[in-house]
């Protein structure tokens, strides 16, 4: 009888090439029982937007499908049932929008369907028509805001409240009866698994883990310089995203380096770190924190420190082509480029880099010295020219940390003789 339908989007307004990130319905029967949920997260194949809203990351999207891959069974879901959403001109101008760039027409609209929001003062004393407020005042539980399905779930819930409330048969039933009659375009069915957002083990589980852990042993790998090269790259920013942690199984893979072999060139890395921290002679305490960071990324346990510290004083050349390990700086006019919704307004990052002596460059070129996202498993255009050029991706975070290295350069460097 009813398709209560909710979006996560990455922006306001599908006329801005904003998207559908997540999709969740919840099929409801006449007396308001729920009879079947689904949902999956959408690569929207491009930024995310403000994932501080939605909290939809880019490394679970990238695995999901794109649209066009789920628009038949969606379709095949929401024919011949009432179209429910709370706000739902918003979700029928994004559903419409997709179905147009895979270039065929639905039947949708504010008009072909029910508004839980535009209900709510019929049936609701609330002053607000938030999902949140009309939820609260009909008594119906809202678990993970601003997720689809729960909110999905929630806007079935209001529904149902709605039903017991109105007179049988509701004063919309005739439009049942029309949603019943509307032709939805055939579309070939894709053979594709739904992609929900990680939680629990899996979402934390240690890249090492994807690694073979049989495999004939190499003493001295020569492909030892390439992997510690994109480790060094990726590790800029004191975090390894799925995208790097991919990279890097896929070249452990590519150069038949089994787990063993890969964890002993972590402790490799670790060492030439250690190594550079007791250049002066003294271990700071923020020196060991990033220590012990470093340690945790790779997979080794803050208790590799103080042997990594140890081999370290008692070799202090260490191997010749680990001696640029941690190395990476921004130098005067070096070229960076934003992308993403940051925590700050991305102007203030823009002019806080040219204070320091960047150029602020607006899309990613060879030239780029470094791109600044707000997720560094963004999917936007300018990171995947990014990943291409093998320029590195750093959070916001590592900016400033970049930024500050800058201006205590600028400042020794402009220091009289």
């Amino acid at each position: 009888m009813y398709a209560v339908m909710d979006f996560e989007t990455t922006g306001l307004n599908p006329g801005w090439k904003h998207r559908i990130a997540e999709i969740g319905i919840v099929l409801v029967n006449q007396h308001g029982r729920v009879e079947h949920e689904w949902c999956s997260l959408v690569n929207p194949q491009r930024d995310l937007g403000a994932q501080h809203v939605h909290g939809i990351r880019a490394a679970d999207v990238r695995r999901a499908p794109v649209f066009g891959d789920l628009a038949c069974h969606v379709a095949e879901l929401l024919a011949g049932r009432v179209l429910v959403a709370h706000n739902l001109p918003f979700d029928a101008m994004f559903l419409q929008h997709e179905y147009t760039l895979l270039g065929v027409d639905v039947p949708v609209g504010p008009d072909l369907g029910l508004c839980t929001m535009r209900l709510a003062p019929r049936y609701l004393r609330v002053t607000s028509r938030s999902l949140r407020d009309c939820c609260l005042a009909a008594g119906v539980r809202l678990e993970g805001w601003h997720s689809a399905l729960m909110d999905a779930r929630a806007a079935a819930g209001l529904l149902a409240r709605y039903l017991s409330l109105a007179a049988d048969p509701p004063p919309w039933i005739a439009l049942c009866s029309v949603a019943a009659g509307l032709r939805w375009p055939y579309l070939p069915r894709q053979a594709v698994t739904p992609v929900v957002r990680s939680t629990g083990h899996n979402a934390n589980e240690h890249f090492l883990a994807r690694l073979a852990d049989r495999l004939p042993r190499v003493s001295q790998p020569p492909e030892a310089d390439t992997y510690l090269a994109v480790l060094d790259q990726a590790m800029i920013d004191r975090h390894i995203s799925e995208s790097e942690a991919d990279e890097l199984v896929s070249l452990a893979a590519e150069f038949g380096l089994d787990r063993a072999t890969v964890t002993d060139l972590h402790h490799a890395y670790l060492r030439a770190l250690a190594r550079t921290a007791l250049s002066d002679g003294i271990v700071s305490h923020d020196e060991r924190d990033d220590l012990e960071s470093v340690a945790r990324l790779l997979g080794l346990g803050v208790d590799a420190v103080d042997t990594a510290l140890t081999v370290a004083a008692s070799d202090a050349a260490g191997d010749s082509e680990m001696a640029r390990v941690g190395s990476f700086r921004l130098r005067p006019d070096d070229v960076v480029v934003l992308t993403g919704e940051m925590t700050e307004p991305r102007e203030v990052l823009e002019d806080r880099g040219r204070a320091a002596g960047l150029q602020v460059g607006k899309g990613v070129t060879k030239k780029t010295r470094v791109l600044v996202a707000a997720d560094p498993d963004s999917l936007s255009g300018k990171a995947r020219k990014a990943r291409d050029y093998g320029v590195p991706i750093v959070t916001e975070a590592a900016f400033d940390r970049l930024l500050a290295e800058l201006r205590t350069q600028n400042e020794q460097t402009a220091e009289p003789a």
